[in-house]
C-alpha cells in the first residue's frame, strides 16, 4: 500500500484540525506544472456555472516528486490545498468566499501546520514557534508590489494572520490550552471574511 501523498496528508491534517466532513480528495484535482507554466507556482483555477463549481489545482511538479522540499515549495503545497479545501467546504455549505478570505485562511493554515501540526515534527516549542512566525510573516517576498490589488491583498492577509497566530500562542499554546486553541481555530475557520478580520485584529 502506497503512503499518502504530501497534499493528501496536508488535507487530512486540515480536515482534522477544523472538523471538515465529506471533502473531496484534493489529489483528484491536481495538475503538476513545470517552471515555465504559471510562473511555476501554485494556482487554483475556479469556474462556476449552473452545474456548480469546478476546481483545478496547479502545483509545481518538483513539490510533488521530491521528498525534502525547500520551505517555499512546501508553503505552496499547503496554500494550494488550503485554498482547495476552503472553497470545497464553502461550496458544500452554499456559502460565499472571497479572495482575501482564502489568502488569510491559507496563511493561518501554514502557521498551524508548521507550528502545531504534522509539519512541525515535534511538540509545541515557543522558541521554534517564534522562528516559524518570523519566517512566515516577516521574512516575506511578495511577487506583486504594494498599491496593486493582489499586492495589497497578500500584505493584508499576511498582517492579519500574523496577529491571529500571535494571539493563538499567547492565549492558548504557551499556557498549554490546546483544546481551547482548537476551538478558536474552528470558530475562525467557520467565520466569514468580516468576522475573520475582526478576530484577527482583536489579537
Amino acid at each position: 500500500m502506497m503512503a499518502p501523498s504530501l497534499p493528501a496528508r496536508i488535507q487530512a491534517a486540515l480536515e482534522g484540525t477544523y472538523g471538515i466532513p465529506e471533502a473531496p480528495s484534493v489529489e483528484d484535482f491536481i495538475r503538476p506544472i513545470d517552471a515555465s507554466e504559471d510562473e511555476g507556482r501554485e494556482v487554483l483555477f475556479v469556474r462556476e456555472d449552473e452545474d456548480g463549481v469546478s476546481l483545478l489545482l496547479h502545483l509545481p511538479r518538483a513539490a510533488l516528486e521530491s521528498k525534502n522540499l525547500p520551505f517555499d515549495l512546501l508553503c505552496q503545497v499547503v496554500e494550494g490545498v488550503s485554498h482547495f479545501l476552503c472553497l470545497a467546504e464553502r461550496a458544500r455549505r452554499e456559502l460565499p468566499v472571497t479572495q482575501l478570505e482564502l489568502e488569510l485562511q491559507a496563511e493561518v493554515d501554514k502557521y498551524v501546520l508548521f507550528v502545531h501540526g504534522p509539519l512541525a515534527a515535534r511538540r509545541f516549542d515557543p522558541d521554534r514557534a517564534a522562528r516559524i512566525r518570523a519566517r512566515l510573516f516577516e521574512a516575506v517576498e511578495y511577487l506583486h508590489p504594494p498599491g496593486t490589488e493582489r499586492g495589497d491583498r497578500y500584505r493584508l492577509a499576511n498582517d492579519l494572520a500574523a496577529r491571529f497566530a500571535g494571539r493563538l500562542e499567547e492565549t492558548f499554546a504557551r499556557r498549554g490550552h490546546f483544546d481551547r486553541m482548537r476551538r478558536a481555530l474552528r470558530s475562525f475557520y467557520a467565520a466569514g471574511q468580516s468576522d475573520k478580520i475582526t478576530l484577527a485584529r482583536a489579537a
